[in-house]
């Protein structure tokens, strides 16, 4: 119950902007790979892997709680409904935006996905499949509802789509730090 509270008020207190954020520069790049190394450690018990791959270094503006929160309540969101014995996979890279250079988490399970008609509902508040999701993976529906309003703090936008493979892909997109610009030939 008291973790419900917390979620609760997470979610309020992202809603009004209370508090408001503290950013700084810091490199994305080590916060998914941490993200990625807890997520895998605590998924052992379903022999489920998380890798992640990255390798240049991506700078972004960022309240790195608030952040890492968001980015872990995707992996973790994945690593809960992908197949037992599969990897999930998280992809770090850059890209031009509308808006400017984009750094992308990109965040794949081997699940059973979502139905189309479902897709945008997952980031609402409460919204669950399901009764026999939530009795079997537990949670409150509130842990993708928090990614989203965490990374529309930060000027970004989340959004999931089912693989043609099967399984489901959650994309985070999130402003590079200023002054961060992709060659021209990217």
């Amino acid at each position: 119950l008291n973790q419900l509270i917390q979620r609760l008020l997470t979610i309020s207190r992202l809603e009004s902007g209370a508090d408001g954020i503290r950013k700084r520069s810091l490199s994305l790049r080590e916060l998914v790979e941490q993200v990625a190394h807890d997520a895998e450690y605590e998924s052992t018990g379903r022999q489920c892997r998380v890798t992640a791959e990255g390798d240049d270094e991506f700078l972004v503006e960022a309240d790195p709680d608030l952040l890492r929160s968001a980015i872990e309540n995707v992996v973790r969101n994945a690593t809960r409904y992908t197949a037992e014995g599969t990897t999930v996979e998280v992809h770090l890279k850059r890209q031009h935006g509308s808006n400017g250079e984009e750094l992308v988490i990109q965040v794949s399970d081997s699940g059973p996905g979502v139905p189309d008609e479902a897709l945008a509902k997952i980031f609402e508040p409460f919204y669950r499949l399901d009764d026999a999701r939530n009795r079997l993976t537990g949670g409150a529906g509130l842990g993708l509802s928090i990614a989203d309003r965490a990374i529309r703090l930060h000027g970004g936008q989340l959004r999931a789509s089912n693989r043609k493979e099967g399984g489901l892909e959650v994309e985070i997109r999130i402003p590079a730090a200023s002054g961060f610009a992709l060659p021209v030939n990217s």
